[in-house]
């Protein structure tokens, strides 16, 4: 993903310092920095990362001219003006992309004698994938004995049952009574297995509403109903059955039912629009824009992939083609690593007195064979745990598909004798 291609740009004005005078450009955000090119010359009069911001305010200058400054590391203060669409717009997008950085810094705030090699890096991310997925193994196996208990319990609950139905029978139609059945016993009885009957079926209703209502992905984002003059600070909430837009007091604003989306376009790997369609009033959409978007990305191409669009702007922040799973698995660890070598940050030009230095860094391997290797060995046994864990769940399911019936015809059959109970007595 290209580190210069801007996520968001403004169109405003920059104060020079050093030669007291404002001067026209566009602001833009990339991934790593913020930078603002003059209009008239097309140089960059400001260029800094968003881990070197200390702070970022609204404020006035002496001129009680509307400003939004960013104090950079140093005690350098910048000064931006008559930003379109608003300052406030400004404001939001860069502190919230700002914040995020600083809850979860990458490794470029890290000094580089410190840093560990891309292939060590790529081992210890494998690694923690392990460790989750062997956690959420254990949490399944220990699941799935629960469920085989239940379903011993529930098939003694059927047993008891069962005796239970033949000593009301005999109690309600006693020997001594010549004529089977008591007289007020059939209507009753039809009234009590309708009343079990809507129970169980309300039960099951709340339940699945329950489960349709379950949180899969929350993320912070600057959101907007209309224009760019909108963006506000709110969170997107992926359910599994509905998206929901939400301020910054978590206040519902809008819900979006899983049926009713229609379209939803991805502009960068950060913004997307969400959009419902109607006939004979206006559509409602909602633009997000968050540094955590790739996360949720995940969740919505899954849920919605007939209604994920890619727009032309997407391309340029588009990463390599990632290869297809038919694709030999040697060569395409290699093109990722490659990839993840190609974003080192080096110089175009350097002075011949300093290339021996650069030689060295650029020949030494990013990733070593050894390190390949390893990696590879733990790629496959994430492959196997995640065939295990499908296996596994896919077993559950139906488990849990029976428990539910048994449950529904237990609960049925319970209410339906406490009714026969209260009539006897």
């Amino acid at each position: 993903m290209s580190r210069d291609v801007p996520i968001h740009s403004w169109p405003g004005s920059y104060y020079i310092n050093s030669e007291k005078k404002w001067e026209n450009g566009t602001l833009s955000l990339t991934r790593t920095t913020v930078r603002f090119v003059s209009n008239q010359s097309k140089e960059s009069l400001a260029s800094f990362r968003l881990s070197r911001i200390m702070e970022i305010k609204m404020e006035s200058s002496s001129f009680i001219f509307s400003t939004l400054t960013v104090l950079e590391e140093g005690n350098v203060k910048h000064w931006f003006g008559s930003l379109k669409p608003n300052r406030v717009v400004v404001y939001n997008v860069l502190e919230h992309f700002w914040r995020e950085r600083l809850l979860s810094p990458s490794s470029e705030v890290r000094g580089a004698e410190s840093q560990p090699s891309k292939g060590r890096e790529l081992i210890n991310l494998v690694a923690g994938a392990q460790r989750r997925l062997e956690d959420t193994g254990r949490v399944l196996s220990h699941q799935g004995e629960q469920f085989d208990d239940m379903m011993q319990g529930l098939e003694k609950i059927d047993s008891d049952l069962g005796v239970a139905d033949k000593l009301l029978s005999e109690l309600e139609s006693p020997s001594w009574w010549p004529f089977g059945k008591l007289p007020w016993k059939a209507q009753q009885e039809a009234k009590a297995e309708d009343a079990a009957r809507a129970a169980v079926v309300a039960a099951a209703a709340a339940s699945k509403g329950s489960s349709r209502n379950r949180v899969i992905a929350s993320i912070p984002a600057v959101v907007t109903k209309g224009g760019d003059s909108d963006l506000k600070p709110g969170c997107l909430l992926v359910l599994v059955s509905s998206l929901e837009v939400r301020d910054t007091n978590c206040q519902l604003l809008h819900r979006f039912e899983r049926n009713e989306i229609d379209e939803i376009r991805v502009h960068t790997p950060y913004e997307i629009t969400v959009r419902q369609r109607f006939i004979g009033k206006p559509d409602i959409c909602y633009r997000f824009l968050s540094a955590k978007m790739p996360e949720a990305m995940a969740v919505l191409d899954m849920q919605y992939k007939k209604k994920v669009e890619f727009t032309s702007e997407y391309t340029a922040f588009r990463a390599t083609p990632v290869s297809s799973p038919c694709d030999a698995e040697g060569r395409s660890l290699n093109e990722g690593l490659q990839q993840g070598c190609q974003e080192t940050e080096l110089p175009l030009e350097v002075p011949a007195g300093e290339l021996s230095q650069l030689q060295v860094q650029v020949l030494q391997p990013c990733v070593s064979e050894a390190e390949a290797q390893e990696l590879k060995q733990m790629l496959m046994q994430l492959k196997n745990l995640a065939l295990e864990a499908e296996t596994e769940l896919e077993r559950q399911d139906e488990v849990l598909d029976v428990l539910t019936s048994s449950t529904d015809r237990s609960t049925m059959h319970i209410e339906k004798h406490t009714c026969r109970m209260k009539r006897l007595l």
